[in-house]
Formats: structure tokens, sequence, C-alpha cells
């Protein structure tokens, strides 16, 4: 049995939302109650945590005390839980506090739908969007030929779109996957690292290898370079070519000239897809350079199968502070342009 202390009473009302105080009680399928509450009922203190009501558990029923729309809400993330556990996922604290940003009172989102939308697995390891802007950006990508994936860093653009060109390689639906970013410091910089042209640009590339190896068995990576089915290169090599049958991904667009995305854009051939990536508050150009990922949102937003899909700190589902310091970040930002 476990009964989570009511949470302490603050300054202002203990619910605050205008409603009458209701109690709700849940009742998990016994096969599955401990993996929606947790080892030691751990995830129930992180949804306890995340929504402002009081939960009694006891056996493999859950009673919640609040105000009706926290209870509702309550309510359904338990029920979205158990739909998952029954799906055989396992439920971390982290997927409740998914769980709950994603089922709003507003507009209540089917978690199951979000969280168990697999996309590609290598021995026991499964990569999924985590939240729902991540959900809505694959379905672009599933939807569209040219979906930009604007947002912060960890907010999983460049890791989703490699996901989704590995999973679209394996069912056939291209014959290659090209991954490209440009080499904003081509010059003096690169010029002091040792080695090959080649052996100068891999760190500006590692990033996509790195997420490659996540998806694919390592051993396999150099014997699909080899065959041209994996293709990692600098935005440079794209010009003059026309990509067919293949799903490209350019990361860090965001350090791309006007020109240089146009040139990119254009390279898109038959039975191709393209996902372009990147984060416009971290640009790296050159002072006076204008970023071709500012200016194409203005030029190709409402273009007919080009979409751009717009995460944000919410999304992020690296360590906790990633999101705060976006946040931090942006508030600085905001006060420094007003």
């Amino acid at each position: 049995m476990l009964k989570l202390t009511p949470k302490r009473q603050e300054s202002r009302p203990r619910y605050p939302v205008p409603g009458q105080v209701i109690t709700n009680t849940v009742e998990l399928d016994s096969a599955y109650t401990q993996a929606v509450l947790g080892v030691n009922d751990g995830n129930l203190r992180v949804l306890d945590n995340q929504i402002d009501a009081d939960f009694f558990a006891r056996g493999h029923q859950v009673r919640i005390t609040g105000p009706g729309h926290e209870v509702a809400r309550a309510v359904k993330v338990l029920e979205e839980l158990e739909s998952i556990a029954r799906r055989g996922h396992v439920i971390s604290p982290e997927s409740v506090k998914h769980a709950v940003s994603i089922v709003t009172v507003e507009a209540p989102q089917s978690v199951t739908e979000v969280l168990a939308s697999d996309i590609v697995s290598r021995r026991g390891r499964t990569i999924r969007p985590k939240t729902l802007g991540q959900k809505e950006y694959v379905d672009a990508i599933d939807e569209n030929t040219i979906v930009f994936g604007l947002g912060p860093a960890g907010s999983g653009k460049t890791y989703l779109a490699v996901a989704k060109a590995v999973q679209a390689l394996q069912a056939k639906q291209v014959s290659r996957i090209i991954l490209t970013r440009p080499a904003v410091e081509a010059g003096e910089k690169l010029g002091f690292l040792p080695g090959t042209l080649n052996d100068k640009i891999d760190p500006y590339l590692r990033p996509l290898y790195d997420a490659l190896r996540d998806m694919l068995d390592p051993e396999m990576i150099p014997k699909l370079m080899e065959a041209g089915v994996i293709e990692v290169a600098p935005l440079a090599y794209m010009r003059g070519r026309t990509l067919n049958d293949a799903f490209v991904i350019l990361d860090e667009a965001q350090n791309t000239t006007a020109a240089q995305m146009k040139m990119f854009l254009t390279r898109l051939g038959f039975g191709a897809q393209m996902v372009v990536t990147g984060d416009i508050t971290q640009v790296d150009l050159p002072t006076g350079q204008k970023s071709g990922l500012r200016l194409v949102r203005n030029i190709l937003r409402g273009v007919d199968d080009i979409y751009f899909a717009e995460l944000s700190s919410s999304d992020v589902v690296r360590h906790a502070l990633v999101g705060h310091i976006v946040d931090a970040y942006e508030t600085y930002e905001e006060k420094q342009q007003s």
C-alpha cells in the first residue's frame, strides 16, 4: 500500500482552478500494475509530482483526489501507461513525464500513439518519438517530400531524421541514405587539423556517424558506405548532383548561406525525400552572412509537400537541465532585443 503525502499547503489555494474537488479510482490490470506504477511505486511518485492531485495506491487500485480536470488528466495518463505496458514497452519515470506533457487538459492526446510509435529497433533498443512535437515531426516526414525540422539542441530533430532514413532504407522505400552538413569553418581552422581533407571534415560529420551507429550494426556501416548505400559528406560535395531514390538529410542547416540552401534543395531527384534540420539560434556563419535556413522559412512556407516542424524546449529529451538552459537563453535574448 502506498499513500503519498498530500502536497504542502502554499500561499495560493491548494486547487487554484475553480471546480469541485473529486475522487476517482483507477483499477489497473493486475498483470501490468507493477509496470505502470514502477519499482517501489517510483512511476507513481513522478506522476504525483507532475499533476496537482493526491494519489493513494493499494494493490492494483489507485485513488486520485483533486480538482476534476486534474483527476481526469491523471486517469487518462494511467490508462495510457497501462496501454503502453500491454504492448510490452518498459515504462520509466521519464516516460511518465513525457506522458503527462502529452495529455493536456484542453486536448488529451493518445500517449500510446506517441510513445509506442516504433521507428527502428536494434539489439533490444527501440527508437521512437518521446514527445507530441517529435511525433508530429515524424508524421510530417511520412507525409511530405521535404521537411524542415527546426528546434533547439536535444530536441531530436537530427536523430529522428536519421532513424526515419534507416527505416526507409530497410523498407526498400529508398536505395540509399545521404547525410550532409556544411563545414562552416572550411578555411583556417580546418587547415590546422591533421590529415587529408576527409580527415579534416570528419569532426563535422561525427554526430551523423554516431546516430547511425545507434541504429545499425557498426560493422555493417563501412560495408554500406563502401557500396554507396550510405554516404556521409560535406555539403559542398552535393553541388552538380541529382539525388534520385535517396533519403537525404541536411544537418546544421542554420550554417548554410542562402545560395547553399537553394543549391541543396534543387538536388532533389525522383523518388527522393529530404529532411533539413537546424537551430536558427545557433548560427556560426561569419558576420554579415545571412542564414539560408532563416531565409527559406519565408520563401517556402505554404508550398505544397513542404513542411516546417517547429520543435521547442518541451521536446528536449536530453538531461532535464538542457530544456531549462534553452528557455533561459531564449528569455535572455528576448530581453536583449526589447
